[in-house]
């Protein structure tokens, strides 16, 4: 068995797999994480490594803690990774990305892909037909949109996600709702249409927090997958075993 550890800007999501199955999912705040992965390694005494994807500030130290217990892995820039980086700076690209970039890669052979990771901020990852990681973009996901309407004005309420009710905002909450909401939508739609215009043999791959909601909403196709970073993790892990 195998415990995958994604620590996110925001919260930790952990995963045990066994082969390429999930037994559990965990999700829980980075405050939270020793107390968490203890609780997992009882419930789950056979897992034989941790492999830990992070772009949080979370101390190695948290998990070295565990190293009499379970092998322990950091995913780095340096590691084997199944696609070619064409990033022109590729070592500030984040590591999650890199790894969701693998898991395109390897589940979806010999097609462009495009994977949407929908959580703190959006990151659009765009890896060709030929396996080469040619960039993408990052914007503020909806939490981020929220805070910012109100952190950077005078009077703006800060307001939780809820879907708009209305398409015209007919007071103010509800015109801060359809901004943030519709503008996400529309702005995730125009970048698929974008590369669908210039890409033919195309998936698009949506994952993170909103992936859910999100895909009742696109007009486009997709493959949406909550837990893709996690299959991802642990596909890269093994990638990386296998060709080592």
């Amino acid at each position: 068995m195998i415990l995958t550890v994604d620590v996110g800007n925001t919260r930790i999501k952990a995963a045990v797999f066994e082969g390429s199955n999930i037994l559990e999912k965990f999700i829980f705040e980075k405050n939270e994480l020793e107390k968490n992965i203890e609780k997992i390694l009882e419930k789950f005494q056979n897992c034989s490594d941790l492999v830990v994807a992070s772009v949080g500030n979370i101390e190695k130290q948290s998990f070295l803690n565990f190293e009499n217990q379970l092998k322990i892995h950091f995913l780095t820039h340096e590691d084997l990774f199944p696609f070619v980086n064409k990033y022109a700076t590729p070592k500030t690209l984040g590591i999650d990305r890199m790894v969701l970039a693998a898991g395109a890669t390897l589940q979806f052979p010999k097609q462009n892909r495009l994977i949407i990771d929908a959580g703190t901020c959006i990151t659009y990852d765009f890896i060709d037909e030929n396996d080469n990681y040619l960039g993408g973009a990052i914007s503020p996901g909806l939490r981020l949109r929220y805070e910012a309407l109100h952190n950077y004005t005078a009077k703006l309420p800060l307001l939780t996600f809820e879907e708009p009710e209305l398409y015209i905002g007919n007071s103010t909450k509800q015109a801060i709702h359809s901004g943030v909401v519709n503008g996400f939508v529309y702005e995730i739609d125009g970048f698929i249409d974008e590369y669908r215009t210039n890409f033919s043999n195309f998936i698009i791959i949506l994952t993170g927090g909103d992936a859910d909601f999100l895909a009742k909403r696109l007009k486009n196709t997709i493959f949406a997958n909550s837990n893709f970073l996690l299959e991802s993790l642990n596909q890269t892990f093994q990638y990386k075993i296998d060709n080592d």
